[in-house]
């Protein structure tokens, strides 16, 4: 099966560079734009299946994706919505730096300690993510493909655990926004990476494809 991971267009808040987290923050004209131009890349394809974590940003993105013609198969999983940042949901960095320092300078640099105050670590969203997934490939079969529209932390601890990386190492590759992964392979369980942080529907090949550093 191949599955086709992305992750929602850019948000006010991303363009901010505030936490976002499981607040429901609405695309931006960027992001609206961004979600469109990966449909357009993916209107030729065969999708099988669509599963989306229910926050607007990534169904609506994942509509676009589709085009009008499909939309009415996406499917939403709770258990892909994005990380909760608990207490910093909303603050921009430097808000949170005179708050919570150490722990800021953590997540930058040691992310899989930290337990966000009031929030989710992030072994516990590989765990309900990775069940998101399962659930959402299950009886597929070789030919088909799936399409599965997340967030930026869901998608890098997913990657992570495909690429054999641990979750320390988070912040080693970058998830654009629209960004597509490619994944091939016989089960969840023996996926490979076949592209990476794909975004040529809307950035030059050494362009910026990135919102702005959390």
């Amino acid at each position: 099966m191949r599955i086709l991971l992305a992750r929602h267009g850019e948000t006010p808040w991303n363009a901010e560079g505030r936490y976002q987290g499981q607040i429901d923050i609405p695309l931006s004209p960027i992001g609206e734009a961004q979600a469109a131009a990966l449909g357009k890349r993916l209107q030729d394809l065969t999708i099988t299946r669509a599963v989306a974590s229910p926050l607007s940003r990534a169904q609506h993105t994942a509509r676009l994706a589709l085009g009008e013609s499909r939309a009415g198969m996406l499917g939403s999983d709770i258990d892909l919505q994005e990380i909760a940042h608990g207490e910093w949901e909303g603050l921009l960095a430097s808000e949170i730096h005179d708050k919570d320092p150490v722990r800021l300078n953590a997540w930058r640099e040691e992310p899989d300690t930290v337990l966000m105050p009031g929030g989710e670590s992030l072994r516990q969203v590989l765990q309900r993510s990775w069940q998101g997934l399962v659930r959402a490939s299950e009886g597929l079969g070789d030919d088909d493909t799936l399409l599965v529209v997340a967030h930026d932390a869901v998608n890098r601890v997913l990657l992570c655990r495909i690429m054999g990386l641990p979750l320390g190492r988070l912040w080693s590759f970058r998830q654009a926004p629209t960004t597509l992964n490619l994944l091939e392979g016989a089960t969840v369980d023996s996926l490979e990476v076949v592209r990476l942080n794909d975004c040529a529907h809307h950035t030059p090949f050494f362009g910026e494809a990135k919102h702005r550093a959390l």
